[in-house]
């Protein structure tokens, strides 16, 4: 993602917002099942994958990172949600100049962020599945998420 290219255009920002409450609804709907006593079985919560059409996953993704942007601005940590987006947050070491790319990256699956942006599982519960790509040593958003406080 180039430097100062927003994740989401202004006119774009209430289309997001509703693909957003549409994915955590059909997320939550998902795991219905799952649940006993309240709780989502882990296990099966790491793969709770909603069928909405790819727009709406595309919007969703765009618009969480926006509000992550939003909730964590800074240049310190690249967060990629391939193929719909990246944001860069948090204070600390910027990108090098002849590199663009800051020394903490964090690549998640949309299926994975959207998860972790909606709470349906925990970054210890990602991570533990193996679904977490990060280098760097702010490799934990857990204190950031999920978005939907």
């Amino acid at each position: 993602m180039m430097e100062g290219m927003a994740v989401i255009l202004e006119k774009d920002v209430d289309r997001g917002r509703i693909a957003f409450e549409q994915w955590r609804e059909a997320a939550h709907e998902a795991s219905a099942p799952l649940q006993s006593s309240g709780n989502i079985d882990p296990t099966a919560a790491v793969a709770v994958h909603p069928a909405l059409p790819r727009g709406t996953w595309a919007m969703a993704v765009r618009y969480s990172l926006f509000l992550l942007e939003r909730r964590a601005p800074g240049p310190g940590v690249e967060v990629r949600v391939a193929p719909w987006g990246a944001v860069k947050i948090l204070d600390g070491p910027e990108s090098d100049p002849h590199n663009l790319t800051p020394p903490d990256v964090i690549e998640l699956d949309p299926d994975v962020w959207l998860r972790l942006a909606c709470g349906i599982t925990s970054w210890a519960q990602e991570k533990d599945a193996g679904h977490i790509s990060a280098v760097g040593e702010r490799d934990d958003l857990s204190d950031l998420l999920p978005l939907t406080r």
